[in-house]
Order: structure tokens, then sequence, then C-alpha cells
């Protein structure tokens, strides 16, 4: 759908001080979905701001995965939350007795906001500060997130009220029949949601026709990078037809099996000429990808199978010069604080290590 306008944040503080505005600024719903989220400083800020939204009479819900949040539901400021009249629900809860007849490690890992029908946000940003306590050595964590007006903005809605039926059984089909916002001359962007209950294979499909269409660049950015095998292939056929395709990874990851499994991969795409930045300036988080500067996708989904397989992810994909470029520019951002994986030192690298990158690469269905 075209019509929207789209501002990208690169920065987790930017991205929290313009979200707490539009709180702040809201009339009628802030609804917010989270993988994680902390009892931190920006926790208890964002707390804030819908305990102040929900005074002034405004419905306030929140969806939070039930493993991933597991401490802030049984935190005081989710009773706090509660109590001052924010909706506050557990998604997929993790309850042993719940393992007779669910898959405890299909997890909610979609993040996304909308406020008032008319504001969306999407892309990678827990609720947490960039120092993210559960695991400080790997600080600071680095993020990006899209501010959406435009019509996508119903689908992030639907989206949300979908997930928050699934849990709690209530139907807010009503907050549909506002007609979306259209903005004349805006970007064409499409919102996608996947999971098990629908679409489960929409998100490598997505990768591997993008990736294909490709003729000039490709930038992916992601924290996890343990593809299936047709999105690794996708990516070394790139780079051998002359497309510079360029890969961004975090130089440490917080799950050393998935940092031996991702470098399992290196010697592959190292020969096929794919280019692997390591990022050096915390744990990038970040998921995007940049086709020739015009095709854009930004959204929660890692690359990788729990991610492309299992987890309920939303994703956004569009096609807008302007955007793509700032996008890539951002991505550049992340390359210049990197080191460039040199081909013919990793070539060289010990029998020992290249046996543990390749056994961890055997587990990589159940990363």
């Amino acid at each position: 759908m075209a019509g929207h306008e789209l501002e990208l944040i690169g920065s987790t503080e930017s991205f929290f001080d313009r979200l707490l505005e539009d709180i702040k600024a809201a009339t009628s719903t802030v609804h917010l979905l989270t993988y994680i989220y902390l009892d931190d400083e920006i926790g208890q800020r964002v707390a804030a701001a819908m305990i102040e939204a929900a005074s002034r009479g405004l419905s306030c819900r929140l969806v939070v995965d039930g493993l991933g949040s597991a401490e802030f539901l049984r935190s005081k400021l989710r009773t706090e939350l509660t109590e001052a009249g924010v909706r506050v629900i557990e998604s997929l809860p993790t309850r042993l007795w719940k393992a007779l007849w669910s898959r405890l490690d299909v997890r909610n890992h979609r993040k996304i906001v909308v406020i008032d029908n008319m504001i969306g946000w999407i892309g990678s940003q827990n609720i947490a500060s960039k120092s993210f306590c559960p695991k400080p050595r790997f600080a600071p964590w680095i993020d990006c997130m899209v501010r959406i007006k435009g019509p996508a903005v119903h689908d992030l809605q639907e989206l949300f009220i979908e997930d928050w039926c699934l849990d709690t059984g209530e139907q807010l089909s009503e907050l549909l029949d506002e007609p979306p916002m259209v903005l004349p001359d805006g970007a064409t962007v499409q919102v996608i949601g996947s999971g098990p209950n629908f679409r489960n294979e929409v998100l490598p499909m997505i990768f591997q026709a993008s990736i294909g269409a490709a003729t000039d660049e490709l930038i992916i950015t992601t924290p996890y990078f343990v593809p299936d095998v047709a999105t690794s292939a996708a990516i070394r056929a790139a780079a051998l037809r002359g497309v510079r395709t360029k890969i961004v990874v975090p130089a440490r990851n917080d799950s050393r099996l998935v940092s031996f499994a991702s470098r399992g991969q290196y010697e592959r795409l190292l020969s096929a000429g794919v280019e692997i930045h390591e990022f050096t300036g915390g744990l990038l988080h970040a998921k995007t990808m940049t086709v020739d500067r015009e095709f854009f996708l930004v959204g929660s989904a890692n690359l990788d199978r729990r991610s492309l397989e299992l987890n309920f992810e939303v994703s956004m994909i569009g096609w807008d010069t302007e955007f793509a470029s700032r996008l890539r520019f951002l991505q550049v951002e992340y390359m210049e604080q990197a080191t460039q994986v040199d081909p013919l030192a990793w070539m060289k690298q010990t029998t020992p290590r290249r046996l543990l990158n390749n056994a961890a690469g055997l587990l990589s269905p159940l990363l």
C-alpha cells in the first residue's frame, strides 16, 4: 500500500524519547507488544507514561512474551500498571503443565506499538535500556525502529488485536472499523506478520526472493546469522553473479553456540565473495536489509531458523528510494564500527576451531 510517512530511528534514547512523546499525546488507545520488558530505567519510564495515559481515560494494553518477560510479569512494576488500569497480558504462558499440549519453544518475538490507530512503530527494540542488564557485558545493544503513519498502521493494529485475542479471547475488531490514513506521495510498504498459526513460510520466501532480485548491492544486518540452506545459497549466488553482498553481525554474540554456528557459514560465504563485517560497537541487534538502494526490510526477525520458521514475528518491506537510502546509511554506520573478516586469514584457521564451528552448525535447525 502506498501513502506512508516513515521515520527511521537508529538510537535507543531517541526512540524512547519519541515513543514517550507519542504516548503523552495519545487521545484514545495505546497498544504495546514486546518480547522483552525489563524493569529498568526505560521500562519504568514507559510504564509511567502508560499509567498517566490510563489516568486520562485511555485504553492502554500491554502484551509481553511469557518467556522473554518472565521477570517483569512477577515484578512490582507489572502490579503497578495493572492497578492503574493498564491491561497487561502474558503472551504464550510458559507454565510447565502447558507443555502437555503446547510448544513452549514457540515465542511471540514481535515488537509493535500502535497509538490512536494513527501512529505505528516496528523494528527490533525491546522495552529495555541499551545497557540490557541481564547481559551487560555485551552492551550496548544496538537497535533500529521505524515510526509509521499511513495504512500500514491498520495492519499493525490487526496483528496486535490477533495476538491480544489469542491470549485473552477478547475481540477488539471494532478498532479496525476506522479507515486508515493515507498520505499523498507517501512510501509504498507492506507489513507482514508471520508465525506458526499462518504464513510461517513467508519470511524465508521474502528473503530469498529479495536476494534473488538484487542486481547491484545487498546489505543484511542481523544479530543471529544461522539461515536455512536455501537462504544461505541465495546469498552466495548473489555474490557469485556480481552483486556486492555484505553481511553485518556482532563480533561478540550473547549466545556462544549461535556465534560458532554463524562462523561455520563463513568459509562458504567468503569463498563466494560475500563480505562479512563483525560489529565491534556492542551487540548489533538491528534486523535490516537493503537491496539496490531501492528495496528495504526492517523488523523483529533474525536470520535464523527460529525466527524464519517458529516464532511470531513482524516485518515491514518497502519500495522507496529515499527511505532505503536512509536505512543504507545507517547500515554503513554499522560497518564503520566493524572489522571486515579477511578471507585469506579465515581460511587459515586451526582445524579444532573449524571443527567446533561446523559442529555447532549441525545444530542450526534448533537455534
